[in-house]
């Protein structure tokens, strides 16, 4: 009895040691044989916020192209929090991620976290908004001064009437002041009369929505408007949807969202601004993954591009925009693949 008492409790452990051995772990929990753990390079990613379609859209591309490149991505999503973001960079320095890519909140909050990782020599990229005030080794983006002058040179083409009202984002993101910068050169010499300037605190669609409706109703009905990306534009339509019904007004935003294409093939908005996002962040990968591996920046940027971050000459990478109406989005958007003709035809 005794002897198949302990062929049970044989038979007990190892059926243990197989169950643990089946389940299934996330790319931070597995083993690496000491082949694996030499090529293996792990990216931090911090995002600002998940809640739009725009920045998942970035994160997918930005996971598969580390994944395809051998290496792994420790994701931390700030919620809209830059102080959560700043406790975030601080985990992630104690991972010992080899690079970390930073979609920012705002600057001021994560200056701890960014000065860990860099006196612990671990690279930082900027990544579509500017870090300022800090030691950052890379900034990629798409440039927004000339979104912001595409928007106010094509809706110059688009109306003839020169009463505009501009809904910006959040003025903390400096991506907002380089759009405002470059629609202000578009207006240049101009009679347009901006008659209404918002600035849609923490990118809150619900304060837009709120302007607007307080703006029709109080009979300030603007020719053109301004937004500061498609999310606000979509805000604001569904205000004139309900309450001015009887007149048509141009209306622009940028990100080319699928909502935003949806509504241009419908005419309720006039025209949005694609950025190449999924280009932007299959290369900021490919970036990481170089930089992680002990590649200079001076490598990989072109010489003399640079921008001051109020901290110092950072070398940057930028891409361009694309001006998108009805006329070009099945070329530009659905030929791209960035959205399905289905998608975008509702069909």
């Amino acid at each position: 009895m005794k002897d198949f008492n302990k062929v049970l409790v044989f038979f007990i452990l190892c059926l243990s040691v197989i169950s643990c051995k089946g389940k299934n772990v996330s790319n931070s929990e597995r083993d690496f044989s000491d082949d694996e753990v030499e090529s293996a390079y792990t990216i931090g990613f911090s995002i600002d916020t998940l809640a739009l379609e725009r920045w998942q859209r970035d994160l997918d591309t930005f996971i598969s192209t580390v994944s395809n490149l051998g290496g792994e991505v420790i994701v931390q999503n700030a919620g809209n929090d830059a102080e959560e973001q700043n406790r975030q960079l601080l985990y992630l320095d104690s991972q010992n991620v080899d690079c970390v890519v930073v979609l920012p909140r705002e600057s001021k909050s994560i200056k701890e976290g960014l000065e860990k990782l860099r006196i612990h020599n671990i690279p930082v990229i900027s990544y579509d908004r500017l870090i300022l005030d800090s030691d950052i080794s890379l900034y990629m983006t798409i440039d927004s001064e000339q979104v912001g002058y595409i928007m106010g040179n094509k809706m110059r083409n688009t109306t003839q009437q020169n009463s505009w009202a501009i809904i910006l984002g959040d003025p903390e993101d400096n991506n907002m002041n380089m759009v405002e910068k470059g629609l202000w050169q578009a207006l240049q010499g101009s009679d347009i009369n901006i008659i209404d300037t918002f600035y849609t605190l923490g990118w809150n669609y619900d304060l837009s929505r709120q302007h607007a409706f307080d703006l029709i109703t109080s009979g300030i009905i603007p020719d053109a408007i301004i937004c500061g990306n498609d999310a606000i534009a979509d805000s604001i339509i569904q205000v004139l949807d309900v309450h001015l019904k009887q007149k048509h007004i141009p209306i622009c935003g940028q990100d080319a969202d699928i909502a935003a294409c949806q509504n241009i093939i419908k005419g309720k908005q006039s025209f949005t601004i694609y950025k190449p996002i999924t280009d932007l962040a299959s290369m900021a990968a490919e970036t990481a993954m170089k930089l992680a591996k002990g590649t200079p920046v001076s490598e990989l940027v072109k010489e003399g591009d640079v921008i001051d971050n109020h901290f110092k000459k950072v070398p940057y990478v930028m891409l361009n925009p694309v001006y998108v109406d009805k006329n070009n989005i099945d070329s530009v958007i659905i030929d791209s693949g960035f959205h399905s003709k289905n998608e975008v035809y509702q069909q």
